[in-house]
């Protein structure tokens, strides 16, 4: 990778919303470390896109986060995009499921800022972005093992943000309320049109955003929805 550019890591590179964010911090002159638990996943991106690296990593290691950002050195930028979901009310979703959840979006959220905050504070300079969606604002029957983490997680951005806030770390929470354009999404809506998704691209493009607001006009919680969508 090209030293002398600024470092995103990003959390959750799968095929869809997370390469779309690799890319679009590579082409905005980042070097960018991919963190997913596939490494042949990771390592073809790796092979496609310049200035990445691939550091296979299950977030939910708090040991193997460490290590990995070790490696990788001190980002100007995370994105913690990785998500555990299941569906489910109370009674269908066990409880490992939900310990599972919360160990991906809740606390791998805690131990990255435990990681990468300090340098960020020490620069006086950062962005920490957090991926969530309207699981984070309302618990649906049927995201009875979803959408307590996502809450959990939110509330925790919120803290980061008003701690670290004024000491030049911009946190941010960006709810996606829509389904995303992905192939499993596609079959699973398949009477829907075009204007019922959100690309993976659209979503890169905002987290980017917020990452790079000038300091006067920073935002925490930020949403975004297809034209059509209902809310």
């Amino acid at each position: 990778m090209s030293p002398g550019k600024p470092l995103a890591l990003i959390t959750g590179v799968g095929p869809g919303t997370g390469n779309a964010l690799v890319k679009r911090f590579a082409a905005g002159g980042y070097r960018v470390a991919m963190l997913a638990r596939s490494g042949e996943r990771l390592a073809q991106l790796q092979r496609e896109v310049a200035d990445t690296i691939a550091v296979p990593c299950d977030v939910t290691d708090a040991a193997a986060l460490a290590g990995a950002i070790d490696q990788i050195g001190s980002p100007q930028v995370v994105v913690h995009n990785a998500v555990g979901g299941a569906f489910g009310n109370w009674q269908q979703i066990d409880a490992e499921t939900l310990r599972r959840n919360i160990e991906i979006n809740t606390m791998a959220l805690y131990h990255l800022a435990h990681l990468t905050a300090p340098a960020m504070i020490e620069a006086g300079r950062g962005a920490l972005i957090v991926t969530g969606n309207t699981s984070a604002l309302r618990g649906s029957a049927s995201f009875a093992g979803f959408a307590p983490s996502k809450a959990a997680q939110r509330i925790l951005a919120e803290s980061l943000a008003r701690d670290l806030g004024p000491k030049g770390v911009h946190v941010a929470y960006l709810i996606i309320d829509a389904v995303i354009d992905v192939p499993w999404a596609r079959q699973r809506y398949h009477d829907k049109d075009d204007a019922f998704f959100i690309s993976p691209n659209s979503i890169a493009a905002e987290v980017f955003h917020l990452a790079h607001q000038p300091k006067d006009a920073w935002s925490f919680l930020a949403e975004v929805r297809p034209y059509a969508e209902k809310w």
